[in-house]
C-alpha cells in the first residue's frame, strides 16, 4: 500500500469495524436501540455522574443544544436522571439510573466478548501486528484529542 492511502485506508477499516461492531451488538437486543451519540453520552455521564450538560457537550465535541436533546430523549427512557445544580440552579447536573448502568455493563460485556472472539481467531501473527499498532493508534487517538481541544 502506498503511504498516501494509509490515512484514507485506515480511517475507512477503523470506521467499518466499528460499525460491524454495533451492528452485531443489536442483535438479540430486548431493549430498543440507542443511536451512538446517546450511547456516548450514557458511557461518559456513567463515568462521570453529577456531570453538567454544557461539559459533556464539551467532553462530545457536539453542541450544548444537541446534548439537551439526547438528555431529554434519555431522561424520557429511564436512562439518565437531572438533577438542578445547587451551585447554579440553571444548570442541571446529569446522573445514569439503574437501568443506564445495567444496559451499560450488558453492551460493554457484549463488545468485549465480540471483540475477543474475533480477535483469538485470527492468526498469532495478525494479533501480534495488532498489539503492535496499539500504541501508534493511541498516540492518533491523542493527537486528534489534543486538535480537538484546541489551543
Amino acid at each position: 500500500m502506498a503511504t498516501g492511502d494509509l490515512p484514507d485506508s485506515l480511517a475507512d477499516v477503523l470506521a467499518g469495524i466499528q460499525r460491524l461492531i454495533r451492528r452485531r451488538l443489536r442483535r438479540g437486543l430486548t431493549a430498543p436501540r440507542l443511536r451512538g451519540a446517546q450511547v456516548e453520552l450514557l458511557r461518559l455521564v456513567a463515568s462521570q455522574p453529577g456531570i453538567r450538560v454544557s461539559a459533556a457537550a464539551k467532553d462530545l465535541y457536539l453542541a450544548g443544544n444537541s446534548v439537551s436533546t439526547l438528555v431529554n430523549q434519555l431522561s424520557r427512557a429511564g436512562y439518565l436522571r437531572r438533577e438542578t445544580d445547587p451551585g447554579d440552579r440553571r444548570s442541571a447536573l446529569l446522573y445514569p439510573t439503574p437501568e443506564a448502568r445495567s444496559r451499560l455493563h450488558d453492551w460493554e460485556t457484549r463488545r468485549s466478548a465480540l471483540v475477543r472472539e474475533q480477535v483469538a481467531r485470527l492468526p498469532e501473527a495478525d494479533r501480534a501486528a495488532l498489539a503492535a499498532a496499539l500504541p501508534a493508534l493511541r498516540r492518533l487517538a491523542h493527537n486528534l484529542h489534543e486538535e480537538t481541544e484546541g489551543p
